[in-house]
């Protein structure tokens, strides 16, 4: 079979790669003759044919499968939803090669997954699209906490990181693995939690039955919705409350009196910030002094570890900046 060279210009820019990036990956070397970028794009403009193992190399490095190469033309630009993850101001970039090859991926195993479903035919799952942004963020939160089976007093005492969340499904059996953390950690609280509250932030999302590629931006309502709806869960406001009084205390009382509140359940600090800026128990600038210093600390613990010769499984303490309606930032 013949292949279009159009395809293979079309593969590595979406790829992301110039002609001498592409060239490296694809193992070419430079000659008396030219050089590795072009012999590259002789096989580009259809100068010279790729053999197979070329074809194969082009398949790893482009991300794609081996049989898009011998398609007639480039196929179009599928869609992979609406992303929240572009920052207020932003050009979304035409391509994004990581994410779109995860879709791809993902969208092959969904396509799998629902083949052998439609064949044992399943009892159908009720609460996707039951819920809407006008339920308030308590009624969602606890609508979930129950259909999850989520103990929150079971969460705090949490030692391991390791643990699991009902899967709400028709008959209710099975376990869902949802908050598994790997190896070690000196801090298995926060890797715990930083495990579980993007879940429950999914979660959310398929009770209101809206798809989207998840992560911050402060203009999308749904991102902040689902925010709003998983932090309730972890912690719910009416505890954070407590610290109202917080409020007009120096900064340093601030930072220590929420440390001691968040490491006493589990939870990382800069959510109990986030959540004491919701309730209007702190004023923005303060919170975002209290953000800048868990930013730094978090840096500085990360070049503690590095410095220790850390393998990267004992992760310090996990900082998510939250601005405006998302938290999706790990520093």
């Amino acid at each position: 079979m013949t292949v279009n060279p159009e395809i293979l210009t079309w593969a590595r820019s979406t790829a992301g790669l110039t002609a001498d990036d592409a060239a490296r990956a694809l193992g070419f070397s430079d000659t008396r003759d030219r050089s590795a970028a072009e012999r590259l794009m002789a096989l580009e403009a259809g100068e010279e044919y790729p053999s197979r193992s070329v074809l194969l190399r082009m398949s790893k490095a482009y991300r794609r499968a081996l049989l898009v190469f011998y398609l007639p033309e480039p196929p179009r630009t599928g869609d992979r939803g609406q992303d929240f993850r572009t920052v207020p101001g932003g050009t979304p970039a035409l391509y994004n090669p990581l994410l779109d090859a995860l879709i791809r991926d993902i969208g092959g195993r969904q396509t799998a997954v629902g083949a052998l479903l439609e064949e044992t035919e399943p009892p159908p799952v009720d609460f996707i699209g039951a819920a809407s942004m006008n339920d308030p963020t308590e009624d969602l939160a606890n609508r979930i906490g129950e259909r999850l089976q989520f103990s929150l007093d079971q969460f705090r005492v949490q030692a391991t990181g390791r643990a699991s969340i009902r899967l709400p499904s028709g008959n209710n059996r099975s376990r869902w693995g949802l908050c598994a953390a790997s190896g070690q950690s000196r801090q298995p609280s926060h890797e715990y939690f930083r495990r579980c509250l993007p879940a429950l932030h999914e979660m959310a999302h398929l009770w209101l039955g809206a798809t989207g590629v998840s992560g911050a931006s402060i203009e999308a309502r749904i991102e902040g919705y689902c925010n709003d709806v998983a932090g309730e869960i972890l912690p719910p406001t009416a505890e954070v409350r407590a610290l109202a009084h917080l409020r007009k205390a120096p900064l340093a009382e601030v930072i220590e009196a929420v440390s001691t509140f968040a490491n006493a359940r589990n939870i990382s600090r800069a959510m109990v910030a986030y959540k004491l800026l919701r309730a209007n128990a702190l004023c923005e600038p303060t919170w975002r002094q209290i953000a800048d210093h868990l930013r730094q600390e978090g840096i500085t613990s990360r070049r503690g570890q590095e410095q220790e010769g850390d393998n990267g499984e004992s992760g310090g303490p996990v900082i998510t900046l939250l601005s405006g309606t998302g938290w999706a930032m790990r520093c």
